[in-house]
Parts: structure tokens; C-alpha cells; sequence
């Protein structure tokens, strides 16, 4: 029996399943949110994750110490909330809009990083956030320069899982990725848990469609994503891996179309189009004299829950 050989056009392929199947999440969310309170989709999701990824890895559990828990618990919350902002978000916005502003994590993680150790971010972060904002005005802009509230959780969203990757590519050096990783998961479903008890009637999926729904996002786009990315991302390079993750907002709207009908107007194309523009523009290596952005092309065993993104 031979081994599995991963050479990168492996890898990119299967990077390129993992940000399809993230890119389902946002319509897997708006099915969940038809019958249960958001709170409740978080916890279902994450709890039944850290169930699946804990069986997967329960040898490697044995071995968690009060550092891997405290870390976990601080990266959780901030998972859970990321997830609170996009969920409550989606509740009034598009899953479309909700894949193409969550995209802005990745232009915001370079820069809250430049902030951090006071500098200018590299140019194409510069150029690649100009784009990106032209196109979130054009996708989210209603009337006039009013914000639609839905968009604008999306993009609290974004900017908190930037702040969560930057977290995490600070506090896992020297832990276990995938014992950090799992016990987050778990973390986050308990907070979730904890708000939906306290702040909303819980109750479980009624339908099929919402059984469906909460295991997709459990399996596909937790679990899946989760083991495979950190085991593909090493044999393929930051550029390409950038690059195939900004496939996700456009398979969120590929998919969004033809389960729910969604279609944008002519400025929203036009939006969605800039939006992933300045997303790979912003992925893009700087010219010599510029720093690399960290957070993009760190080693992945430094963001044990995908690097950006997860969803």
C-alpha cells in the first residue's frame, strides 16, 4: 500500500474544496437561521464540530494542559463572536454580500498587523483595501451613504476574525495546533450555548432543510475545513493559497443564486467584482523593501483554525 504523495496541484485542489465548501456556510447559515435563533446555529455548529474533530484526534486529547485551555478559551470567544456578527448580519443581508465582506478579513489582517508594530502596510495591502472598499460601497451602499445594518455586522464580523487570526498566529507558537484548534471549536459551541439560553428561546432544527443546514456547517465547513486545510497548506504556496480562498465569496454567491434565487443588482456585480479583485491585489507579494504581511504567510501551524478563512 502506497502512502499519499501531496505535491501542490493536490493541494490546490483540495484548497480549493475547502473555500467551496466555506463558501456554502453563509447559505447553509440563512437556512439555519429559518427556525432557530442565532445563537443556537453557533452553538450546534461548533459543539457538533469539536465532537467530530475530538473523535478524529481523541488520542492527541490526553495530552491538553491548562495552556492549550486558557488559549483556547480566549480564541474561542473571539470565534463565537465573529460568528455572532455574521450570523445576526445575515439575518438582514444576503448571503451573497454576507461571503464578499467577510473577504475584507483578509485585507484587515495585514493591516491591523502594520498597526501593531507601527509601520505602513506593504502596497498592495494599500492598493488592495482601496479596491475593496469601492467595492463594499457598491455592494452595500443603500440610498445614499447609509450602511445597510445587515452589511455592516458582516463586516464587525470580518474585522474580528482578522483580530482572531492575529490572536491566533500570537498565542499557538509551541502549542499543538490541532489539540488548540479542537478544544477553540469546542469553546466557541459553549459560548454559544451560554447566549442562546440567556438571550433566546432555544430550540433544534424542525425541518430536514435545518438538520441539513446545521450538519453542513458542522461537518463540511468546520470539521472538513479544519483537518484538511492545515494538512494541505504547507505543500502549496501563500500566493496560491490567497488566491483560492477568494474563490469563497464567489461560490457563496454562486450558490446563493440557485438555492435561494438571490441575485444582486448591476452595482452589486460590479462591487463583488472589486471586492475580490482587491482581495487577491492584497494577497499579492509586495515589491522588494516591503515586509510581508504577517497573518498571510505565516507557517500554518501558527493558525491551528485555518488561517483566513474558516467559516
Amino acid at each position: 500500500m502506497h502512502s499519499f504523495a501531496w505535491t501542490q496541484g493536490k493541494a490546490d485542489i483540495a484548497l480549493g474544496l475547502v473555500a467551496v465548501g466555506w463558501g456554502s456556510s453563509y447559505l447553509l447559515m440563512k437556512i439555519g437561521l429559518g427556525g432557530m435563533g442565532p445563537f443556537m446555529v453557533i452553538a450546534m455548529r461548533f459543539l457538533i464540530a469539536f465532537a467530530v474533530v475530538g473523535a478524529v484526534s481523541f488520542r492527541k486529547i490526553a495530552h491538553t494542559n491548562r495552556v492549550i485551555l486558557k488559549y483556547a478559551s480566549v480564541l474561542g470567544l473571539l470565534l463565537f463572536g465573529l460568528f455572532a456578527f455574521l450570523t445576526h448580519g445575515l439575518e438582514t443581508t444576503s448571503a451573497s454580500n454576507g461571503g464578499f465582506l467577510t473577504a475584507m478579513a483578509v485585507v484587515f489582517v495585514p493591516i491591523i498587523n502594520a498597526a501593531l508594530q507601527r509601520r505602513m502596510p506593504p502596497r498592495p495591502i494599500i492598493a488592495g483595501t482601496m479596491v475593496t472598499l469601492a467595492g463594499i460601497a457598491l455592494l452595500s451602499l443603500r440610498g445614499g451613504l447609509e450602511l445597510h445594518p445587515g452589511d455592516a455586522l458582516c463586516l464587525a464580523g470580518a474585522l474580528l476574525y482578522a483580530v482572531f487570526i492575529v490572536a491566533t498566529d500570537r498565542l499557538a507558537p509551541g502549542i499543538d495546533g490541532m489539540l488548540l484548534g479542537t478544544w477553540q471549536l469546542g469553546f466557541a459551541g459553549l459560548y454559544g450555548l451560554v447566549f442562546s439560553l440567556v438571550c433566546e428561546v432555544p430550540t433544534l432544527p424542525q425541518t430536514p432543510a435545518q438538520w441539513g443546514a446545521i450538519l453542513g456547517l458542522a461537518i463540511v465547513c468546520s470539521a472538513f475545513g479544519f483537518v484538511l486545510q492545515p494538512v494541505a497548506q504547507p505543500h502549496t504556496t501563500p500566493e496560491h493559497t490567497a488566491l483560492l480562498f477568494s474563490i469563497e465569496p464567489v461560490a457563496s454567491a454562486v450558490l446563493a443564486f440557485f438555492v435561494l434565487g438571490e441575485t444582486l443588482p448591476a452595482q452589486g456585480y460590479l462591487g463583488a467584482v472589486l471586492v475580490v479583485t482587491g482581495v487577491v491585489v492584497a494577497s499579492l507579494p509586495g515589491r522588494e523593501g516591503d515586509q510581508a504581511a504577517p497573518g498571510l504567510d505565516e507557517p500554518v501551524e501558527s493558525m491551528p483554525d485555518g488561517s483566513v478563512p474558516v467559516m
